[in-house]
């Protein structure tokens, strides 16, 4: 049946794999007999080998099991390799009268009596033995004697059909006949030669038929295989498909047209069959499958693995007393988790398993045992996976709600649920949970970590966490498990097994292996393992001894594991070769996670090397094809026995080592130096798919001596197989094997270059996973351009997190961060970006398309935006020295950041409130917090633990003023703490109350200051009051009222610890400097001082008040004035730190945003950074680092202050105060000059820098450009409009108020730009322009008109015709005809009308209000046409809107710094884009839109709308809890005409249909 086999390889095998890949199955073709000589084909042990084969198919196959292809041949029957003593001695007895025959039986069998109960093993034939012929009398032979047994009843007829069947009928006897759903995964084809008959007798050569030796015809062998066929089709006759073919000399010819035609058949019904059962399979599954299917998979395999190890397991029972001990004696208390510690093979899993068996018995009450043998599955393979399986299974078994979708997106949110979830359990005292987690060594993300953040470092009552992992390695995992638990009671050292418990050991997994040894071989055995207690070397020598027949005489074993596993190595290459063995199990070891079967036979089909070995004494049987023999792989997979562990993993089960010793052992033999390199560019070739889809490979074989190209057929390797199912080991093992392979130009350009590497990785396997490949390799690589892209991303993903994983935002947002470097970067940031605007091109449904860089590029000042599992953020501390960030916030929880990592390694609970202030020591390993609850916790940054608990007697009144503040005295080992009116002093290392002062709760303490080099604290009251104490005692040593001060309150003070002073800011401006010898008068503020801010060595200090901050130099008698000009924000400053060289200062304000300014440069603006949308009320500063955070955000943004001193790709216009102005198709953007709102910004944009600035009489409130005249109208705070041609700088135009001193408060110009319209409180004019020579003329105001008003008006738009449409404060709308002084109120918005716009043909104009509405008007009807609310959590309201070019569309700016797009024709929301600023106006472009933004940079986007929206999707589906809601006038009015009332649920859309994640748009 070679032909048949070849055929079905060519074609039909690829076409079953495309379909299953497509079904996130692998498919693999088990044929053993394929591709080896006919002697190994017919082996006993091949024989065996199949029927193994075929029991392995069924148990794993989700479809096709069984395929046979059956001819004109019953085949030979097989000798038994194994008869049983009993069977032996009845087979005997009929052969003694045959003295030649029973001598012949005995030579070839030997008994071994090491097998319980004895057997005779079938002999293998010696070297040089002429095998086949003696084997065939041998068959006959003992066929004969079973005959004449059986008939004499001393063998069952079950014994009797070893002699007696054919291997073609075992294996259809096991493949469909025994099997009782046989035929739903068996196929058998049977073909039938017409006229067989009358040529069989004509050529007695023919092979065709079973043959006598003499050649003459078998008639014994058809007649039993006429009996199997009929079985067959009476049994299972849908599994048959017989074939007729005409006879022909060549057999099975292909040329033969009708030979060709049923070969082609054959194919098609495979293919049809194979993919039918699937199908019929998955449709079962489908059914079957419950919603946690992988949760309860996983819980099988970890508990079917646990059952086998702890089924040989013996010894240990004064440990497991002890551990037992211990879960009872910690079980009522808090207590640290325990790590079982030991060297490698020490037989730790075996423990951790024994343990979960014997737990449910130790704690007398119901119990919880949550088990998992870590890297042994796909859930247990790295930390991200094992605590989402852990908590889904823990909530399941306490009836607890399991961890919503929010959480499951993001690793720290998962962390928190977890540590949660432990604590309450902890609180239902009637239940227990034990937590075993064994070989932390093989969890992923452990390795390259400096900590276990989600390792708590404390277990409540009733929770136990019980670790393992190996000891005595360099850098080992136990390091990083000792930063989180540095108690040293919490490890538990595994010893070696005693040798009677050694010995024990051996003789029960023996006896388990139903085996047993000779007293000589005992004696070997045991001398050659003296006080050996080496779990994994007995495991070793176990495996060698049950091989071991009794009349064999074994060569001595290896003393030392290590030794033992080189000897396993050199045993397997002497029965396989060592090439063989040496590249198999070095692709093993070189695989990331492990391969499956298929795979490895695929690898090992693209090893020259391999085949060249194999097909050394023979050719390959195809000449189209090349394919390493399953046999031998099947072979050696017998002999390593469970040295190979399988892993359910990426829905398939990958082969691993089992043994630590074994993987380091076939490193050091096989994968050194350049053999390394091969193994993993042989399997980059294979994951990169380069041999497949019919590509072939050069290859010369030793007996052709000439090179041949033949296709391999090896699986392709797409990175999606469907739509749906993405091909999740070449993105898990590619970028692993081109990194270690060398091949780094094929790793940028493939994986980490590639748009649809880098969204198939994202959207299969997590974002987290995607920056972990980045992680791997980016290291390695000295590519600037790698680390842009991975900048890039690091900055993209918290959108990702905010908004969900979908390619348009992804896209988005990779486009917008790195268009900057497309000229500079072109090979691999170029190249990416086209690949986006390539998918951009054919996306099906409505999309904003960047076509320049306008958000935070990578190489800028943001260095991440991380969302912690936290509410606002309340209190910050850096600890340098660890690189920790310690955050407080409003609901008590104090969470621990590692800033390198950008990870949460501790999550610290206890406060009940507000935690109020952080103070980090002791060189950054210790942290004390102060909350609202008036508790002071101490807690250890390294472990995670608190190490005491103080509270300090604090007044729960809540009317009481509150202050906090904490002081720490590391030299004296004390720390103050001052709430109200209340000081407390306390022992850091003992928590032991020093002193208590207790003031006048009238007159409270509201700055405090501890100068420890004097022994003195000095407070200021609220009224005023200076008072001097002891801060050793807490005694008063004096009292004085402050001199430079009166009538004021203090606000705020800082400490100057090398002057001894305390300066305090007061609540009418003024500054002082208190110190224990009086006070003085610093300096008088405008305003109320909010801050006060020192530098580190003390020579800077900034006061902070209104919206202004004041920088002072230290001198000889304090602090003086430093620079002429205060720094100015928008709004007022909430905040402040210094620079690390004092060169900087970085202020944020109320409005969101942080100034970067230069003190070297006497308080040049530097930069203007965005932050976390809500008030700036947090500075942090660590390093070069600065971290900004609000109360009214859980996200907190890091910031590089060393990008000051770098060149930037493209500087941002330096704008505050969102009014901007662009012309030249965007080239400049004019904007009032920071720090001198007097003057205008001319900002060109391509050079990143100010080329002019225009000089106004008075400070500019509102811009207006008018592009085709080239003029700039500033609208002035005096009421004056200057006109600046922006083609040369002379002859200003200047249009004079109505009245005098009346502000600007916005302007207009038509579409045409013919007319101008100036709004004022209540007033408005309307210019004309005019063309005129050199300059256009503006002529008017050709009309005025009064709003007659108490309300003022917002926003502005004139038409072409006169007509104006106005927006008030309070959410009026009009539109006025100035020709007939006529006024049209339009329905009102609900808030103040921020903008309005006027379509290009002056028939519609668009409305936004801060409520978020935005309303389309009809200017021909005066009414609304479409109105579109919008809610969502963090929505603020409409910013800006203008209409596209043809009128089409709307495009909005909101103020939750998203732009959206809407349908003038139908009402329809059609696109959603979330830009990270909110945009000050959008200007309308041929194809979209520009659009300046609070960044200071300019969006440019094309929109994109196909002609047919059939396939829109949501646009909202990104943006969670978002609802439109879009209401038609004219479906209004005719539901209204049909008396359909308009709340009524019948009205088409009219209710919110809303859905987990957001809402998309509603006609109504």
């Amino acid at each position: 049946m070679d032909t048949e086999r070849e055929a079905l390889q060519n074609s039909a095998y690829s076409e079953v794999q495309t379909f299953c890949q497509k079904h996130g199955l692998m498919f693999e073709v088990v044929d053993l007999r394929w591709g080896v000589r006919n002697t190994e084909a017919t082996d006993h042990m091949t024989t065996e080998l199949c029927l193994e084969e075929i029991d392995r198919c069924q148990k794993t196959s989700i479809g096709p099991a069984f395929v046979a292809l059956i001819g004109d041949q019953y085949g030979p029957c097989p000798v038994p390799p194994l008869i049983q003593e009993k069977e032996w001695e009845a087979l005997r007895a009929q052969l003694t009268t045959r003295p030649h025959d029973l001598e012949l039986v005995e030579r070839h069998f030997r008994k071994d009596e090491n097998a319980i109960p004895p057997a005779y093993v079938l002999q293998a034939a010696g070297a040089g033995e002429a095998r086949v012929p003696e084997e065939v009398t041998l068959t006959s032979v003992l066929c004969a004697g079973a005959q004449e047994a059986r008939r004499l009843g001393l063998i069952t007829q079950e014994q009797w059909y070893r002699y007696h069947r054919s291997v073609i009928e075992w294996e259809m006897e096991r493949g469909l006949l025994s099997s009782e759903d046989g035929h739903q995964g068996a196929t058998i084809f049977l073909r039938e030669i017409q006229d067989l008959s009358k040529h069989i007798l004509d050529d007695c050569a023919l092979q065709l038929v079973d043959r006598l030796p003499d050649g003459c015809l078998d008639m014994d062998a058809q007649n039993l295989l006429s009996s199997l066929e009929g079985r067959m089709a009476e049994e299972h006759p849908s599994a048959l498909k017989t074939h007729h073919l005409p006879w022909n000399h060549n057999l099975v010819n292909p040329k033969n047209k009708a030979h060709a035609r049923y070969l082609k058949e054959l194919g098609e019904q495979f293919v049809a069959r194979a993919n039918h059962q699937v199908l019929e399979c998955l449709r079962e599954l489908k059914t079957d499958t419950q919603d946690l299917a992988w949760l309860y998979q996983d819980i099988r395999h970890h508990l079917g693995r646990s059952a086998e190890v702890a089924h040989t397991f013996c010894g240990r029972r004064e440990l497991l007393a002890q551990l037992g001990q211990w879960l009872r004696q910690s079980h009522s208390v808090p207590h640290s988790p325990l790590v079982l510690c030991g060297p490698p093979g020490i037989g730790k899993t075996a423990l951790m398993c024994k343990l979960a068996e014997q737990v449910p018995g130790l704690l007398g009450q119901k119990t919880v045992i949550v088990l998992r043998l870590l890297g042994t599955s796909q859930m247990s393979a790295d930390a991200r996976s094992l605590l989402q399986s852990i908590c889904f299974q823990v909530c399941l078994a306490f009836g607890l709600p399991l961890p919503p979708a929010q959480v499951l997106e993001a690793h720290t949110r998962v962390v928190q649920f977890f540590h949660g979830l432990l604590h309450t359990v902890s609180r239902r005292n009637f239940e227990a949970l034990v937590i075993l987690l064994d070989s932390l060594d093989d969890l992923d993300t452990v390795h390259h970590a400096r900590r276990v953040p989600w390792l708590p470092p404390q277990c409540p009552p009733r929770v136990h966490l019980i670790l393992s992992a190996c000891s005595g390695q360099k850098q080992g995992v136990l390091d990083t498990v000792r930063q989180t638990l540095p108690d040293p009671g919490a490890y538990w050292e595994v010893k070696h097994l005693p040798a009677n418990q050694g010995q024990e050991m051996i003789e029960l997994l023996l006896v388990a292996a139903r085996r047993t040894l000779s007293q000589a071989q005992r004696d070997l055995l045991w001398a050659s393992l003296p006080e050996c207690g080496h779990p994994g070397r007995l495991r070793l020598a176990f495996e060698e001894a049950r091989k071991w027949a009794s009349f064999s005489v074994p060569a001595p074993l290896a003393s030392t594991a290590q030794e033992a596993t080189h000897q396993l190595c050199a045993r397997l290459e002497q029965t396989h070769g060592q090439l063989l063995v040496a590249h198999v199990l070095g692709y093993i070891v070189a695989s990331r996670h492990g391969l499956s079967e298929a795979e490895l036979k695929d690898i090992l089909s693209l090893d020259d090397e391999v085949l060249q070995a194999v097909y050394m004494d023979w050719t390959p049987p195809s000449k189209e094809l090349l394919r390493f023999p399953p046999l031998l792989w099947v072979r050696l997979r017998r002999d390593l026995g469970t040295c190979l562990a399988r892993r359910p993993m990426d829905g398939c089960t990958l082969l691993a080592l089992t043994y630590r010793q074994l993987a380091e052992v076939v490193r050091e033999r096989y994968l050194s130096g350049s053999e390394r390199v091969k193994r993993h560019s042989v399997l980059a070739d294979f994951f990169s798919g380069a041999w497949s889809q019919g590509t072939k490979k050069l290859i010369t074989l030793p007996l052709l001596g000439k090179p041949l190209n033949l296709d391999r057929k090896v699986a392709p390797q797409p990175l999606w197989f469907s739509d749906t199912v993405a091909n999740l080991r070449k993105l898990k093992e590619l970028p692993f094997h081109l990194l270690h392979a060398g091949r780094i130009e094929e790793l940028k350009q493939d994986v980490l270059g590639s748009l649809s590497w880098i969204s198939c990785r994202a959207m299969s396997g997590g974002f987290e996973a995607l920056l972990d490949d980045f992680d791997l390799c980016a290291p390695h690589l000295d590519s600037p351009e790698v680390g842009l892209v991975y900048e890039a991303l690091q900055l993209v993903r918290p959108a990702v997190e905010l908004r969900g994983l979908e390619r348009s935002i992804l896209y988005t947002e990779l486009l917008a961060r790195l268009h900057f470097f497309t000229t500079t970067h072109p090979a691999l940031v170029g190249q990416l970006c086209q690949q986006v605007q390539s998918w951009f091109r054919v996306c099906p449904y409505p999309v904003l398309v960047p076509l320049t860089g306008f958000l935070q590029p990578p190489g800028g000042p943001l260095r991440a935006t991380l969302t912690g599992c936290h509410k606002g953020i309340t209190a910050m501390a850096w600890s340098l020295e660890e690189l920790l960030l310690v955050v407080g916030t409003q609901d008590g929880t104090t969470v621990v950041w590692d800033m390198k990592e950008h990870q949460v390694i501790h999550i610290l609970t206890g406060h009940t409130g507000e935690v109020r202030c952080v103070k980090v020591f002791a060189k950054g390993t210790l942290a004390i917090s102060a909350s609202r609850d008036h508790t002071l916790r101490l807690w250890n940054l390294l472990s995670g633990q608190e190490k005491f608990i103080i509270w300090d007697g604090g007044s729960k009144d809540s009317t009481e003023p509150q202050f906090w503040n904490l002081h720490i005295d590391e030299a004296n080992k004390v720390v103050y703490s001052t709430s109200g009116s209340k000081v407390n002093a306390w022992n850091l290392e003992t928590a032991e109350p020093m002193f208590c002062i207790l003031g006048d709760t009238s007159d409270a303490w509201v700055c405090t200051a501890v100068f420890a080099s004097q022994a003195q604290l000095l407070m200021v009251s609220v009224h005023g009051v200076v008072s001097l104490w002891s801060s050793a005692t807490g005694k008063l040593q004096g009292k004085q009222q402050l001199s430079s001060v009166k009538e004021e309150t203090p606000t705020c003070g800082i400490e100057v610890p090398k002057q001894g002073k305390l300066i305090t800011g007061f609540s009418n401006g003024s500054v002082s400097l208190v110190s224990s010898e009086g006070d003085s008068l610093l300096e008088k503020l405008p305003e109320a001082v909010r801050l006060l801010v020192i530098s580190e060595d003390e020579s800077l200090l900034a006061a902070g008040f209104g919206r202004s901050v004041r920088i002072f130099l230290a001198d000889s008698q304090g602090f003086h004035h430093f620079m002429a000009t205060d720094l100015e924000h928008e709004d007022t400053v909430e905040t402040a730190v210094f620079g690390p060289k004092n060169n900087l200062i970085v202020t944020g304000s109320r409005d969101s945003l942080i100034q970067v300014w230069s003190l070297s440069e006497q308080g040049t603006l530097l930069d203007i950074l965005e932050g976390v949308g809500a008030p700036i009320s947090l500075l942090a500063r660590g390093g070069d680092l600065v971290v900004s955070a609000s109360q009214q955000s859980s996200s907190f943004k890091v910031w590089d202050l060393t990008y000051a001193q770098k060149p930037r790709v493209s500087a941002p216009f330096l704008d505050r105060t969102g009014l901007t102005a662009v012309s030249h198709n965007g080239s400049y953007i004019y904007f009032p000059k920071t720090g001198d709102k007097n003057r205008v910004s001319i900002w060109d944009l391509a050079e990143g820098e100010e080329q002019d600035a225009l000089d106004t009489s008075s400070e500019v409130r509102c811009l207006e450009v008018a592009e085709q005249t080239k003029l700039l109208f500033t609208g002035l705070v005096s009421g004056i409009v200057l006109v600046f041609p922006l083609n040369s700088r002379q002859d200003v135009m200047c249009i004079p108020p109505p009245e005098a001193r009346k502000a600007i408060n916005c302007m207009s110009l038509s579409k045409g730009e013919e007319r101008l319209a100036i709004a004022y409180d209540n007033i408005v004019l309307v210019l004309d322009i005019s063309p005129g020579d050199p300059c256009p003329v503006i002529d008017g105001p050709t009309y005025i008109f009064y709003t007659q008003l108490p309300e003022t008006i917002s926003s502005v738009a004139v038409l072409a015709d006169y007509r104006v449409v106005y927006g008030m404060t309070n959410g009026d709308l009009f539109l006025y005809e100035c020709a007939n002084s006529k006024v049209f109120p339009l329905e009102a918005h609900r808030s103040r009308v921020t903008c309005v716009e006027v379509s290009h043909k002056d028939q519609l104009a668009v409305s936004g209000s801060e409520d978020a509405l935005l309303c389309l008007w009809d200017l021909q009807a005066y009414k609304w046409k479409f109105e579109m609310s919008y809610t969502s959590s963090s929505c603020r309201g409409v910013q800006c809107a203008c209409f596209s070019k043809d009128d089409k569309y709307v495009y909005a700016g909101l103020k939750d710094c998203s732009i959206i797009v809407w349908s003038v024709v139908d009402g329809t929301l059609l696109a959603v884009q979330f830009v990270h600023a909110v945009v000050n106006r959008i200007i309308p472009t041929s194809n979209g839109f520009i659009a300046p933004t609070r960044h200071g940079y300019l969006i440019r986007e094309r929109f994109q709308c196909p002609s047919s929206r059939a396939s829109q999707q949501d646009p909202l589906q990104n943006f969670k809890k978002a609802v439109w809601l879009v209401k038609s006038r004219q479906r209004e009015e005719l539901s209204t005409m049909a008396g359909v009332p308009q709340d009524s649920e019948s009205a088409e859309g009219n209710e919110s249909k809303r859905n987990k994640r957001s809402q998309v748009c509603l006609i109504v």
